[in-house]
């Protein structure tokens, strides 16, 4: 089965005060000694993989670059990590190859640089069409670029454009979202991911939040019920434009769903590089299912050559990775599938779980289909634990690799 290939670009323009990821603003001068670790990394990609006993696939099928923001880095500097891929993967024709930019990123320069190394999705970090919404948060692009970079985008030939929404940003409102939303259906981009604002300890709103200050606008964040109401007509008005929500987070129109994540959802084999990157590979040795590898999750740990993370994957946890990601999943999860790969045996443990989960209007059963309600794609993360719950796996195998 074809790979996909994720490369962490973690650096920033600003950073933004409602992200927990692994980014933030660099001086420039290390980024040519990251983007040297992440060629050597992508060259050893083989050797890596069996050391770590996962199988390895020289081919190709989509390429994502995510950050942080891809295109802060120089032309150049993507050439270079493009380049790298090509000699080591067999990349096939049409492919599908994302690069996340921010608006106001997208110069001359950077987009016939991304047209060179064949860039044919772009995902745009907008969050918001709402100008004082995006600055509360740190963004420093305004409703006017993203226009001018959609039209850029497409003047240049690449038209598969994807645009991140933020539903709970401060100071938002309900007319303010449908205003987002408006706009956002306005362009006819094919794809859109929405999300709901994380509150967690991992970012300086999330921080802010919980501390019940006021920096960062936090005295101004949506509560709860609001987002969530934010979120269910984003998936009633998208769908009603023909923008059908496919997982949880992420609508399309038809046939513009994104590859490289659907083999996140459905558990297909693809490789990390750079910081705070993960990978998964089906396993060589038949006892286990699958390795999963985790880089460092700082630019000092991983720039100074801190090893990897490995974890064996067991068949039974393979079954519960099953249920919380194919659920995911608009389509939901096949249970006649799962059935005929891990056995009917190893499924009933979690058939009183489907039962109970079902009873409460969290999920529906549809034949050999299971999915998750409305109701229950807003607490998709309780679900998701009934079922690790439901098939406790042994501890799996960990290792740091030196």
């Amino acid at each position: 089965m074809p790979l996909g290939i994720y490369i962490s670009i973690p650096f920033c323009r600003t950073k933004c005060t409602y992200c927990n990821f692994a980014s933030d603003v660099f001086s420039r001068v290390v980024f040519n000694r990251y983007v040297d670790r992440v060629c050597a990394d992508i060259a050893n990609a083989e050797k890596t993989a069996q050391k770590m006993g996962g199988r390895f696939e020289p081919v190709v099928d989509s390429i994502y670059l995510g950050g942080g923001t891809p295109t802060v880095l120089e032309p150049a500097q993507l050439g270079r990590i493009f380049a790298t891929v090509r000699a080591q993967f067999e990349v096939i024709p049409g492919a599908e190859i994302t690069v996340e930019c921010a608006p106001g990123t997208l110069s001359d320069p950077m987009l016939d640089c991304l047209l060179r190394c064949g860039v044919n999705r772009v995902s745009l970090g907008v969050q918001s069409f709402v100008d004082h919404e995006a600055s509360a948060v740190g963004r420093r692009h305004n409703r006017a670029n993203v226009i001018d970079d959609i039209a850029h985008l497409r003047a240049a030939g690449v038209t598969n454009i994807n645009i991140d929404l933020i539903a709970g940003l401060p100071r938002q409102t309900a007319e303010s979202w449908e205003y987002s939303l408006e706009e956002t259906i306005g362009t006819a981009v094919p794809h859109v991911s929405v999300y709901m604002l994380e509150v967690d300890e991992d970012s300086r709103l999330g921080r802010e939040l919980i501390a019940g200050g006021t920096r960062y606008h936090a005295h101004f964040v949506p509560d709860e019920d609001a987002t969530a109401d934010f979120y269910l007509a984003a998936c009633e008005r998208l769908q009603s434009a023909g923008i059908v929500q496919y997982e949880i987070s992420n609508f399309a129109r038809a046939g513009f769903e994104s590859r490289h994540n659907l083999k996140y959802w459905t558990r297909q084999p693809y490789l990390g590089f750079g910081v705070d990157a993960h990978s998964m590979l089906a396993a060589t040795d038949s006892e286990i299912d699958a390795v999963r590898i985790a880089t460092a999750d700082s630019l000092e740990r991983y720039t100074s050559g801190f090893g990897l993370q490995h974890n064996c994957v067991s068949h039974r946890a393979a079954l519960e990775e099953n249920f919380f990601l194919g659920l995911r999943l608009t389509r939901g999860v096949d249970l006649r599938e799962l059935a005929a790969k891990f056995g009917e045996k190893a499924l009933r443990p979690a058939l009183a779980t489907i039962a109970e989960l079902t009873d409460a209007g969290l999920l529906e059963h549809s034949g050999d289909f299971i999915r998750l309600t409305a109701r229950g794609r807003l607490l998709s993360n309780e679900v998701f634990e009934k079922f690790i719950i439901a098939q406790p796996s042994a501890s799996p195998k960990t290792a740091a690799v030196v």
